[in-house]
């Protein structure tokens, strides 16, 4: 019989997350929630103006769109665990595009890490298009608003 170590003794009655996973089922990631974690990572950087196609029309079709990849987000799973991801985006003009895309692909990998435990092995970036924000137009549709409610 060997003498066990104090370390080895703590090692043995700690279970980690694969034993309790062996033994209990396993956990399993819908890639439509992977894909709800890259927009809402992908929105919070600045100069996003928007996941996906830039107008209206297309933006309302896109919400009720049950596909992901229509959605401006595909996601796939690699043979190993990780994930694909390539993410369409249309961004604020005069912003750094490519600061940009590497501030999306920084986010998205790390909230994918910390919510699933699982790396991104590759995250595209693809800008579909630049808007430019317009402030006179917000205050004259606000002016049109006020006149026409008084």
């Amino acid at each position: 019989m060997t003498k066990k170590t104090k370390d080895e003794s703590i090692e043995n009655t700690i279970p980690t997350l694969s034993e309790e996973s062996s033994e209990l089922g396993t956990i399993r990631i819908n890639h439509s929630v992977i894909a709800g974690i890259v927009r809402l990572a992908t929105q919070s950087v600045e100069g996003v103006v928007n996941v996906g196609t830039a107008g209206v029309v297309e933006g309302l079709t896109d919400f009720f769109s049950k596909k992901e990849s229509e959605r401006g987000v595909k996601v796939t799973e690699t043979s190993d665990g990780g994930y694909e991801i390539e993410v369409r985006v249309v961004l604020e003009f005069g912003v750094d595009l490519a600061k940009t895309g590497v501030s999306i692909q920084e986010t998205i990998r790390d909230q994918i890490l910390s919510m699933t435990g699982n790396h991104a092995r590759s995250i595209d970036v693809i800008i579909d298009d630049i808007k430019m924000d317009s402030p006179e137009k917000d205050e004259a549709d606000d002016q049109w608003a006020s006149d026409s409610t008084s």
